[in-house]
């Protein structure tokens, strides 16, 4: 579509469109392609770099209270343009209107935790540790910093870096997702109107071309990424072999383990959603339910109803309750995993492939699909889909249930129904995953606690927003501080220490 309109970059205040090389971006309810982003080369890199270069010494000398006024103005444009920030993303992303306005949601909390950087970045003092010297420490900006974001929550996540960053006096490159990229750019205007000064926020649209100029860039100090397990170990090699400070979040394979004790309803309500919602396409989706004892058929009976009344179509449908999956080329790897569970020897209770809607006929979409019978072995249960794909693992007891998912690669979430607080004391100990849900399925932190997973979920040493995000974005410094009436005469060869 040579006529569709162009999605560019953001640089330096300033949007700029023209590019080499361009990506389609497409309705995926309709399957049309809706618009076209400009992919960035290695000189759009160095312009959004030198842009943020000559912006940060100004940026970071900034108290964090003017930073926080900016933040205070930025939540409330993103108030005002709530369902204008949803509508992108169900019309690029897919997934549905409600669904859409929770993440926008999420975000926002995120950006209201920020608010508080005066406090949040307070620093500690000793007085008088001896000889007449206090101590005392700081908090100070890395300096450019670069965030690569996933296609399935294109507001969320770049949240979850944009407003860190900023408190904490950096200046910060977004690279989204090409796949729905137009939300990026009502942030930048966002954050501009907030009072944000030319060059500390920047946009650019790529490809890995992009990536890989942020990660090999000189003039960047840290980067941040969310995103599937072999990229995200990508980024955590490339990024400290070229001298950076890195954070990067993989993937996941989400089990929830369902007690004979525990309430199936509520249990099956909740698979619903957490395995379903989204399409599926969340990195704290629930994927494979864990049924201890007999309680597997009992849980199917629950879950059979509940699929059969799935309302699946045009995210912008306010009673549909799952939208399509990205892309075409998605929906095709996410049947091909249905496609291998079959042939693997699972057993296909409900299938989700060959689905279509009524007036939608050329949309993305992938029904609810439900495994049973599913084993360790299968690549319906090492890989993650990232699909509405659920399977069902039967085991005899608690402890089975905990030894399988502490032995899966994957640890970013975990879940447990039951009503016995003894088991759920012991699944809170004993599981080593990131994020653990007890009752709850999808247990997302809230802004002030921070995200991340265990194992390959997790590539570097902090976690995402909260306390932790505060420390990856900025550098710890010790000051030790006397004056001179205070200094005894003569040159001291002791090793110091507090008298």
């Amino acid at each position: 579509m040579s006529n569709a309109p162009i999605i560019g970059h953001h640089i330096n205040g300033q949007v700029q469109d023209a590019s080499e090389r361009f990506s389609d971006v497409f309705n995926p309810a309709t399957g049309e392609v809706q618009a076209r982003v400009a992919l960035a080369e290695l000189r759009t890199v160095d312009q959004a770099v030198a842009a943020a270069q000559a912006a940060f010494p100004a940026w970071a000398d900034q108290s964090s209270l003017r930073r926080a006024r900016v933040m205070f103005k930025f939540k409330e444009l993103l108030d005002q343009h709530h369902d204008e920030l949803a509508q992108i993303i169900c019309r690029e992303h897919g997934k549905v209107f409600s669904d859409a306005k929770g993440e926008v949601v999420r975000g926002i909390e995120i950006v209201e935790f920020a608010c508080g950087a005066p406090s949040l970045l307070k620093s500690d003092y000793s007085d008088n540790i001896g000889g007449g010297i206090d101590n005392w420490n700081l908090r100070q900006p890395l300096g450019v910093c670069a965030g690569v974001t996933p296609f399935n929550f294109p507001v969320m996540v770049p949240l979850w870096m944009i407003p860190m960053a900023l408190v904490t006096g950096n200046c910060f490159i977004l690279k989204p997702s090409e796949r729905d990229p137009s939300a990026s750019l009502l942030m930048a205007r966002l954050l501009k109107q907030a009072g944000l000064p030319d060059g500390v926020f920047n946009v650019v649209q790529g490809d890995k071309v992009a990536v890989d100029a942020l990660l090999q860039h000189k003039g960047i100090e840290a980067i941040s990424f969310v995103g599937s397990t072999p990229i995200a170990e990508y980024i955590h090699q490339q990024g400290t072999a070229h001298g950076k400070r890195v954070q990067a979040l993989g993937g996941a394979k989400n089990h929830m383990i369902v007690m004979p004790d525990a309430d199936l309803d509520q249990a099956a309500d909740a698979l619903i959603g957490a395995a379903y919602g989204s399409a599926g396409e969340r990195c704290m989706a629930i994927s494979i339910a864990v049924v201890v004892g007999d309680v597997g058929q009992k849980l199917i009976d629950k879950l059979l109803p509940r699929i059969d009344s799935l309302k699946v179509g045009n995210g912008m449908n306010t009673d549909s309750d799952m939208g399509p999956l990205v892309t075409a080329v998605h929906k095709a790897k996410v049947e091909g995993y249905i496609d291998q569970g079959v042939k693997e020897g699972a057993r296909l209770i409900v299938d989700g492939r060959n689905f279509t809607v009524p007036g939608a006929e050329k949309g993305f979409f992938v029904g609810a699909t439900l495994f049973d019978e599913v084993t360790p072995e299968m690549t319906v249960y090492k890989e993650e889909i990232f699909g509405p794909v659920l399977g069902i693992v039967h085991v005899p007891d608690f402890a089975s249930a905990v030894e399988l998912i502490n032995a899966h690669e994957f640890g970013n979430g975990v879940s447990c129904f039951t009503s016995d607080g003894g088991i759920a004391r012991a699944f809170a100990r004993n599981i080593k995953v990131g994020m653990v849900g007890i009752n709850v399925p999808i247990p997302v932190p809230m802004a002030w606690h921070s995200f991340g997973g265990w194992k390959r979920s997790l590539f570097g040493d902090h976690h995402a927003y909260g306390e932790e995000g505060l420390r990856f974005y900025s550098r710890y410094k010790s000051v030790m501080q006397r004056w001179p009436d205070s200094i005894a005469k003569g040159a001291e060869f002791n090793m110091p220490t507090a008298k």
